[in-house]
């Protein structure tokens, strides 16, 4: 006799009758289960088809994202830009068109540094300052005391723009220590020119308070200064363009250029069509479209293993075989991006189909294309690529592409069969239970009919002695 134990009951074997009842039972249960582990295998199998689906309506939505940026009317207005000096840098922005502009470099900006006198202590007391700003703006601020530290402190939270930074300078005849203030601007140009006076904005307006950059032993390091160019340097048209900052921003439209140091010579920046990217908005449709194509064909291939032990061959199919939704949306796909546009072929901007259905992109020929009739070269791939991507919405579009609608038919026959197995869970836990209690039973009555044998055995024994 033995005692079994499961998360789930507590059974007692053949007490009596010597049956293996947690076997018996368990036996049952697997026949009972067979229903709720086709439904698991069912739901499983579901699973795997929706995560399919949704891998390749990912895929379509790619492609649809390519097809927009590829069907605009400049999609191929791509330009890089260039710069004759290693002092200039240039960039080029979305409305930027092809030319150059030449100009010499006057100045780069610089943010205003100053530093106060060596001192030990900025006052004998709390005493306020007067930050008065490069438009005059006056911010007056008072130390919590007259220590540096409480002056640094006073000075960085004031909002005026202006930072303080405690600099060792030496040493007293008595050794105490001997600081400078550095003051800096916040931001570069000549905007950010600033005064610190010791006084009130009173005192300041009044001409009584101290001007603690222009004390004996202070100093401004560096002037705020703006950055400058000069266009057409030398001629009636001369023109001077200014900065804040190092960077110009569309010194001609779409063209921003930053400059890091002066220059006498002329500066030539150019922009041109850059035709590298150019190719690369019509090669990323076709490998877009490519990535749809190969998904389906390998989730829709089937291969056959034999085995090397019992020789039997065995078939698998892709999780895609059969499905008609993601089928029709390849072939509706393949077939728009072949179709002719206006009686042209898409091979003659380079997007070239092949007999196996998938397409390959001939470089060689989108460059000759784009050379010899950029506007026609444009207006054809942005009328494939708005095809494209109207095909590839229908089919992928969040509301009612198929693809999406298949998803969501999938996901509710999953939500049904998963209700089901939960069902059968509870159905075949009661019926789990049904059968130990009847086991129990049994066991009661094999019980109570062995005591009866051995009392009548007993009464038997007595009567013949």
């Amino acid at each position: 006799m033995s005692s079994v134990s499961s998360a789930s009951s507590l059974a007692i074997d053949g007490l009596v009758s010597g049956l293996k009842t947690t076997d018996l039972i368990n036996s049952l249960m697997t026949v009972e289960g067979v229903p709720q582990t086709l439904l698991k295998n069912k739901l499983t199998s579901t699973n795997s088809f929706i995560s399919s689906l949704q891998t390749m309506n990912g895929l379509v939505q790619a492609l649809a994202t390519k097809a927009k940026d590829a069907a605009k009317a400049t999609s191929l207005d791509v330009f890089t830009a260039t710069s004759s000096s290693s002092g200039v840098t240039a960039a080029t922005g979305t409305n930027a068109s092809a030319g150059s502009v030449t100009f010499t470099v006057g100045s780069t900006a610089a943010a205003q540094v100053g530093v106060t006198a060596a001192m030990t202590t900025w006052s004998a007391a709390a005493e306020p300052i007067t930050l008065v700003g490069a438009d005059g703006t006056k911010t007056t601020v008072t130390p919590a005391s007259g220590s540096l530290d409480d002056t640094v402190s006073a000075i960085n939270k004031s909002g005026a723009g202006i930072t303080a930074t405690k600099v060792a300078a030496g040493t007293d005849p008595d050794g105490t220590k001997r600081y400078r203030l550095q003051l800096t601007s916040a931001k570069t140009g000549a905007a950010g020119a600033f005064e610190v006076y010791r006084g009130t904005a009173d005192q300041v307006a009044a001409g009584t308070a101290t001007n603690v950059l222009t004390e004996i032993g202070a100093a401004v390091v560096t002037q705020a200064k703006d950055a400058s160019v000069t266009l057409w340097a030398g001629t009636a048209a001369e023109q001077t363009v200014t900065s804040a900052s190092n960077t110009f921003t569309d010194l001609v439209p779409g063209l921003s250029v930053t400059v890091s140091k002066t220059s006498t010579d002329p500066v030539t920046v150019g922009v041109a069509q850059d035709t590298t990217k150019a190719q690369a908005v019509a090669s990323g449709l076709v490998d877009a479209l490519n990535a749809v194509a190969a998904y389906y064909k390998t989730n829709t291939s089937v291969s056959s293993t034999t085995s090397a032990t019992t020789g039997s061959t065995s078939t698998t199919a892709g999780i895609l075989v059969g499905d008609a939704t993601t089928r029709d949306a390849t072939q509706r796909l393949t077939s728009t991006m072949s179709t002719p546009i206006n009686g042209k072929s898409p091979s003659s901007i380079g997007i070239v189909i092949t007999k196996e259905g998938n397409f390959t992109f001939d470089a060689d020929v989108f460059q000759k294309a784009l050379a010899t009739d950029p506007l026609g070269t444009q207006s054809m791939l942005s009328s494939i690529a708005t095809n494209v991507g109207a095909a590839a919405t229908a089919v992928s579009d969040k509301y009612d592409g198929s693809i999406t609608t298949s998803i969501a038919g999938q996901q509710s026959v999953a939500k049904d069969l998963t209700t089901q197995i939960d069902s059968w869970t509870d159905r075949l836990t009661q019926r789990r239970a049904t059968l130990q209690r009847q086991y129990s039973a049994l066991e009661t009555s094999l019980s109570k009919l062995q005591s009866q044998s051995s009392w009548l055995a007993s009464q038997l024994a007595s009567t013949t002695s």
